[in-house]
């Protein structure tokens, strides 16, 4: 691997990383006391300060040594949880899916935005190449994290979700596998089941959409 197209890599993605898992964490905080549970506000955890929400090991370590590792091929990371206390939101069951929801749909608006600055630079005649990477990035990051979230098992957002719309008997089922759900992802990963199965044609689908809702300014600096 070259070391300055590395670093030239490394320092495209680091601000959309921090606001992806940014923005994509104080979502949840923000929606928590939206609806009764203010934990995360009292910890400071609701805010565009970046250094609330990174892990050293997670947020930088990790997802650095897995890149130089498998040359950009692989690349995982994670921020600190927003804590959330679901028995204090008004409506526990109803809440926590939109609690859930908020990190994934924070994504999907900053791929979007990505993209409306992406042509807007383009638009202005600016075609510097490190800011229009920067630009398609973001989306990449952000369009990541909204499929790879919503992957129905606890403790991803879209496993929350999942038991908030089930039966009790079923979501009390599906609650319990949480303690492990992290491990199992990860080996559904590693065995490429979660890229192949979900992550794939999410993304698909998700940048379908992105097209389709940035073609109007697309047609415009054309």
């Amino acid at each position: 691997m070259n070391f300055d197209t590395t670093i030239q890599s490394l320092l495209i993605f680091a601000l959309p990383v921090l606001f992806a898992i940014t923005v994509h964490e104080a979502a949840h905080g923000f929606v928590a006391r939206h609806y009764g549970d203010n934990t995360a506000w009292l910890l400071g955890r609701v805010t565009l300060n970046p250094i609330k929400h990174i892990d050293p090991v997670g947020t930088i370590a990790m997802p650095i040594l897995l890149y130089l590792a498998t040359s950009g091929a692989f690349v995982f990371g994670y921020a600190k949880p927003v804590p959330v206390q679901f028995g204090r939101l008004r409506n526990p069951k109803r809440d926590m899916v939109w609690v859930a929801l908020a990190g994934p749909v924070a994504n999907l608006v900053q791929a979007l935005l990505w993209g409306v600055l992406f042509y807007l630079l383009a638009g202005l005649g600016i075609h510097e190449p490190f800011f229009l990477k920067m630009c398609q990035a973001g989306m990449l990051v952000n369009v990541v994290m909204f499929a790879f979230n919503l992957f129905p098992l606890p403790p991803l957002d879209g496993g929350r979700v999942l038991v908030g719309l089930l039966p009790y008997k079923q979501a009390a089922l599906l609650s319990r596998v949480e303690p492990w759900g992290f491990f199992i992802v990860m080996g559904l990963v590693l065995a490429g089941v979660v890229g192949t199965l979900w992550l794939q044609p999410i993304m698909g689908l998700t940048f379908d959409l992105l097209d389709l809702l940035l073609t109007p300014l697309s047609s415009l600096i054309r």
